[in-house]
């Protein structure tokens, strides 16, 4: 059998979001709102084998470091991430995600009636009420939501 190695150039500064669930890759991006408009450099592997998860996305972000509350908002959608900070072409710091006791201007709450759904232009903040389930609720109505059925801003 023929062994063939995936090449993907290491980046000198900025952040590797690696062990994203297949398929989940171009999510995060749109969830951390990086499109690329800004000139850096993003590699974008989907699908990549992987040991540990059969298959796997993984991301690379030149000259953009997450913050903590940007971490924590991808344990919604891919639980098993880690966050690599990269400086000088080296490993300075390796996060897990985990979801934070709020989310906010994520999610849209799935509520027709919610007053985050009118004309109003209020912003959805979701309160986690079970961290295991990824269940959420909505803080204006009041709505239990499974992070499955969500809908992105």
């Amino acid at each position: 059998m023929e062994q063939s190695e995936l090449l993907v150039r290491r980046i000198k500064e900025g952040t590797v979001i690696d062990h994203i669930d297949e398929g989940k890759g171009l999510q995060v991006l749109n969830t951390l709102r990086i499109d690329g408009k800004d000139g850096s450099l993003i590699t974008i592997a989907l699908n990549v084998p992987s040991g540990k998860f059969k298959k796997k996305d993984i991301i690379k972000v030149e000259n953009k470091f997450l913050k903590d509350d940007d971490t924590n908002k991808l344990a919604v959608i891919v639980p098993k991430a880690t966050i690599n900070i990269i400086k000088n072409y080296k490993l300075v710091e390796k996060r897990r995600v985990a979801l934070p006791n709020e989310i906010d201007r994520i999610f849209r709450c799935s509520n027709p009636e919610c007053i985050t759904n009118s004309t109003e232009h209020i912003e959805s903040v979701m309160d986690v009420i079970d961290k295991d389930g990824q269940v959420l609720k909505c803080r204006y109505c009041a709505r239990v939501l499974d992070v499955n059925q969500l809908k992105y801003n």
